[in-house]
């Protein structure tokens, strides 16, 4: 089984750098609170390291 990145974003994104605000865009966050699942790869992490103090990060079981 794969592994997966349940990622919440838990601060706004309001006032942020517009690297960060993409960053958040293209992860497929659409707001605080707000959860996605990706498969766990280098890319995702990266992202996840740009944006790191507005989101919780969790390691899901893959399906």
């Amino acid at each position: 089984m794969a592994k997966k990145l349940k990622i919440t974003q838990v601060r706004s994104a309001i006032g942020r750098y517009k690297n960060q605000k993409q960053t958040i865009k293209a992860l497929g966050i659409r707001k605080r609170g707000h959860s996605v699942t990706h498969a766990d790869s280098p890319s995702i992490r990266g992202m996840i390291r740009t944006v790191q103090h507005l989101v919780d990060v969790a390691e899901v079981e893959g399906e």
